[in-house]
């Protein structure tokens, strides 16, 4: 299970990357809106986008606490608390290290590219449902950290919780373009709220690093402890 923190640090990651969010799928959510059944395109569109995120947060989840050792999960801890401070850095404008995901996801774009292709422009539900399982792999630094953040729980359902959290983190800005909502997008696009949001994902990545090096310290001692039983026992 995860903590409120946890889920409120998701949804202020979809919420810091409105400026990104914007410039990639920005004109595809535009586009969706275009035509009679636009409202129905556009809500099928953002549901397989969000859900595209849940199911690979529960394979990234499912895979990474498929290892039951007690060094990989304070490793996956420490993973979660430095990806944290480095999207905290990336979404204030700090530090582009996450770019890096995004050239390294460009390859696996590609095929997924070519099968979206004949989608375009969608002109029923399922088509654009089905855009929008394909866009979830698009290379967006954004996305990956964020899937790689939600992996390092260790656990399918907690890491698809927070990547349904961030999925809808990322809905105001993404409707806001659909339906032309201008001073949505000027609100969320503000400087010192993105600062903000950026500081507080920082700090969040501080204390979760701070609670892993606890949880190290209490194994260490546990373990002494055990030596310290089994001379006595030796002993007797």
């Amino acid at each position: 299970m995860i903590e409120p923190a946890q889920a409120g640090s998701a949804l202020l990651l979809g919420l810091a990357g409105a400026g990104h969010c914007l410039g990639m799928c920005g004109g595809m959510a535009a586009a969706l809106n275009l035509g009679g059944a636009g409202s129905t395109l556009t809500l099928c569109y953002h549901g397989g986008r969000i859900a595209s995120y849940v199911l690979l947060g529960a394979l990234l989840g499912l895979a990474a606490g498929s290892i039951d050792l007690t060094s990989w999960t304070l490793g996956l801890r420490y993973l979660a608390g430095f990806l944290l401070v480095g999207m905290g850095l990336y979404v204030a404008g700090w530090w582009r290290g996450m770019m890096a995901l995004e050239r390294a996801g460009a390859a696996l774009w590609r095929p997924v590219q070519r099968l979206a292709a004949p989608l375009l422009p969608p002109r029923h539900w399922y088509q654009s449902l089905a855009l929008g399982l394909c866009w979830g792999l698009m290379p967006c630094g954004l996305i990956y950290s964020s899937l790689a953040w939600a992996g390092s729980s260790g656990d399918a359902a907690s890491a698809a919780t927070l990547m349904l959290f961030f999925g809808l983190g990322t809905l105001p800005a993404m409707l806001s373009v659909s339906f032309g909502a201008q001073r949505v997008q000027q609100l969320l696009r503000r400087r010192r709220l993105v600062v903000a949001i950026g500081v507080l994902l920082i700090l969040s990545g501080v204390w979760t690093v701070y609670i892993a090096t606890q949880h190290r310290g209490h194994d260490h001692s546990g373990h002494g402890l055990q030596h310290v039983h089994g001379a006595a026992h030796g002993a007797g």
